[in-house]
C-alpha cells in the first residue's frame, strides 16, 4: 500500500484468465439439481500435484459445515488436491446431519479423483437452514470428475457455477517471471449480498504454481485478505460460509522465500488478484447501480486508515447518498467521526475524485460550497470515489462498497422464492 492508500502494481502482468491460469490446475462445473433444474450449481478446482493450502474464514459463530471441515484440514496441514463447491444451499444451521452430508460430498469427490477425503476441501453457499440432498451431490461429483479440464472456458464456467445473487461472474489472474520461469496467480470469487468485514458473504479460490511453505503463504493470505475482501461492505451483514482458499502446487519450480525479490513480487501478485476480485464484488452488490470507493490517506496508523475507510464505505447514509446522486458531504464527515479513531477534525480534507478532475467537498474540517450540478453528474457515473486526507501521518487504506437501492430490499425481501 502506498502512502496515498492506493495500490500500484508495477511488477506483474494482468492476464485474461481465472482459476486454471496457473500450471497444473483444472476446473469443471455441472448442473447437479441442487439449485434450479438445468442451472449449473457445482464446481471443482483440482490439481494433480499436491498443493500447500492457506485460508481465512468467516468470523460468524454459526459457521457452516464446510467451514468447520476446511478449518480442520488447514489446522492439520494436509496437502490438498481439490476444492468442490456447491451453490443453492449453504449447509449452515443443519447440525450433525449437515456435517455428515459435507463429509459425504468430500469423500465422494475424493473417490472420483482417487485421492484422500482429507485432501478435498468443500465450500457451500446459498440458503441457510436447508439440508443438502445427497443424490444430487453424488451425481454432481461424478459429472465434475468427467468434465475436468485446463481451459479458459472451464475456468469461466466454474466461476459462473458458484454464483447466487451475483449478476456477473468474477475472475482475475496475473503473472510475473523469475529468470526464465513464469509464475501465475489466478482466482475466482462469488459475492453480492451479506457483504461486510470480517469476512464477506463470499467464496473465493485462488491458485498459483509458485512453490511456498504453508506458514509463509498463510501470512501473505491474511495480509492480502485484510486489505481486499475485508475492506468491502455492501450491507453490513456477514455470512456463515465465508471462505477464502489459496492453493500453491509448486509446479513452476520457483520457490518463494521471505526477504527476496520473488517474495515481494509474489506478494504483489496475490494482492492484485485479491483486490481485483474484491472490487468486482463491491461493484456487483445486490441491487447496486454504482461502486463506491473510499481512499484514506495521512492517518497515524494503517489500522486507523482501515477503520476510517470502512466506516465511510459501510455507512447506509453515504450509500443512500450515492444512490440518490446527492453530494451531501456532511454524511462523509459524520461517518469519519464515529469510526472510533482519534484524529484532528480541523485538518481533514475530503475530495471528490472524477477521472482527471477533483472537487473539494470538505476543507480543514469545513463543508464547502460546490458546483451541485457538476457533482450530481459525477455521482451518476459507475464509480464514485472520495479521498479523505487526514494530514496526521503517512498511512493509508482503501475500502469499497456500493450504493443502497430499492432493489436491495426487493432482492432480500423474497430471497427464498
Amino acid at each position: 500500500m502506498t502512502e496515498q492508500g492506493m495500490d500500484i502494481f508495477e511488477n506483474i502482468i494482468p492476464i485474461d484468465d481465472g482459476v486454471t491460469a496457473a500450471e497444473g490446475f483444472q476446473a469443471a462445473s455441472t448442473a447437479a439439481g441442487i439449485k434450479y433444474k438445468g442451472q449449473e450449481d457445482m464446481a471443482l478446482v483440482y490439481t494433480e500435484y499436491p498443493a500447500v493450502m492457506a485460508a481465512t474464514f468467516t468470523q460468524n459463530v454459526f459457521a457452516a459445515a464446510p467451514v468447520i471441515y476446511d478449518k480442520q484440514i488447514l489446522k492439520d496441514g494436509n496437502p490438498v488436491h481439490a476444492v468442490v463447491l456447491n451453490t443453492g444451499i449453504a449447509n449452515a444451521g443443519t447440525g450433525l446431519r449437515g456435517k455428515e452430508t459435507n463429509l459425504f460430498m468430500a469423500a465422494e469427490m475424493a473417490r472420483v479423483l482417487d485421492v484422500k477425503p482429507s485432501e478435498v476441501l468443500t465450500c457451500s453457499t446459498g440458503v441457510i437452514g436447508y439440508q443438502l440432498p445427497e443424490e444430487p451431490l453424488y451425481e454432481g461429483v461424478k459429472a465434475l470428475g468427467k468434465k475436468l479440464e485446463k481451459s479458459r472456458e472451464n475456468s469461466r464456467k466454474a466461476a459462473m457455477a458458484i454464483m447466487t445473487t451475483d449478476t456477473v461472474h468474477k475472475e482475475a489472474a496475473c503473472e510475473f517471471t523469475v529468470g526464465n520461469k513464469k509464475i501465475t496467480v489466478g482466482g475466482m470469487a462469488k459475492g453480492s449480498g451479506m457483504i461486510h468485514p470480517d469476512m464477506a458473504t463470499m467464496l473465493s479460490i485462488v491458485t498459483t504454481d509458485a512453490k511456498i511453505d504453508k506458514d509463509t503463504l498463510q501470512e501473505l493470505v491474511k495480509e492480502s485478505v485484510d486489505d481486499s475482501f475485508n475492506m468491502v461492505s455492501v450491507d453490513r451483514d456477514t455470512s456463515t460460509n465465508d471462505t477464502f482458499i489459496t492453493l500453491a502446487n509448486g509446479k513452476s519450480g520457483v520457490e518463494i522465500k521471505k526477504d527476496t525479490r520473488e517474495y515481494e513480487t509474489f506478494r504483489e501478485a496475490l494482492r492484485y488478484v485479491c483486490i481485483t476480485l474484491a472490487k468486482k464484488m463491491a461493484a456487483d452488490g445486490e441491487g447496486a447501480t454504482r461502486m463506491l470507493e473510499v481512499i484514506v490517506t495521512g492517518a497515524k496508523t494503517h489500522d486507523d486508515a482501515r477503520k476510517l475507510a470502512r466506516s465511510v464505505s459501510a455507512s447506509n447514509l453515504v450509500k443512500a447518498m450515492v444512490y440518490g446522486a446527492d453530494a451531501n458531504s456532511g454524511r462523509i464527515l459524520d461517518a469519519l467521526g464515529y469510526a472510533g479513531v482519534d484524529f484532528d477534525p480541523d485538518l481533514v480534507d475530503v475530495t471528490f475524485l472524477h477521472e482527471n478532475e477533483m472537487m473539494l467537498l470538505i476543507g480543514d474540517g469545513v463543508v464547502k460550497k460546490i458546483d451541485e450540478d457538476k457533482a450530481t453528474q459525477w455521482m451518476k457515473e459507475d464509480k464514485v470515489t472520495f479521498l479523505c486526507e487526514l494530514k496526521q501521518g503517512r498511512e493509508g487504506a482503501t475500502a469499497w462498497g456500493c450504493d443502497l437501492t430499492h432493489d436491495y430490499v426487493n432482492i432480500n425481501g423474497d430471497y427464498r422464492s
